[in-house]
Parts: structure tokens; C-alpha cells; sequence
């Protein structure tokens, strides 16, 4: 797997339709020049793991209150 993916392999990655991963999705893509945004392996795995630990309903809460 790339360190640093795009939108859709971000979304691929962690198994999401590309609507519903930025919706639900809390990190933030690292910009590396003209409008290339990718976002970080790392990250999303940190994100991913802290919703199997129990962290579901702040990361629910985190998402309401950005819709």
C-alpha cells in the first residue's frame, strides 16, 4: 500500500464510497503542491483503530457536528 493515497484509494482503503468517506471522515489531506491532496496511510489507521476501540460515538458526534 502507498503512504500517501488520493481521495478514491483513501476511500478504497478503508472499504467507503468516496461521498461517504468525506462525510464521515475526519483527517485532513496533506497538500503537496498544485492542488494535490492525498491523505496519510498512518492517519486513516489511527482514525480507523481508535473507531474500533470504542471511540465510535465521538467520532459520530465529531461528524454531526460537521454536517
Amino acid at each position: 500500500e502507498p503512504r500517501m493515497m488520493t481521495l478514491a484509494e483513501a476511500a478504497a482503503y478503508c472499504g467507503r464510497p468516496q461521498k461517504r468517506f468525506r462525510a464521515e471522515c475526519p483527517v485532513v489531506p496533506v497538500a503537496f503542491g498544485d492542488r494535490d491532496m492525498r491523505f496519510d496511510r498512518v492517519d486513516l489507521d489511527r482514525w480507523l483503530d481508535g473507531l474500533k476501540a470504542g471511540a465510535a460515538s465521538t467520532a459520530r458526534a465529531d461528524i454531526l457536528s460537521r454536517l
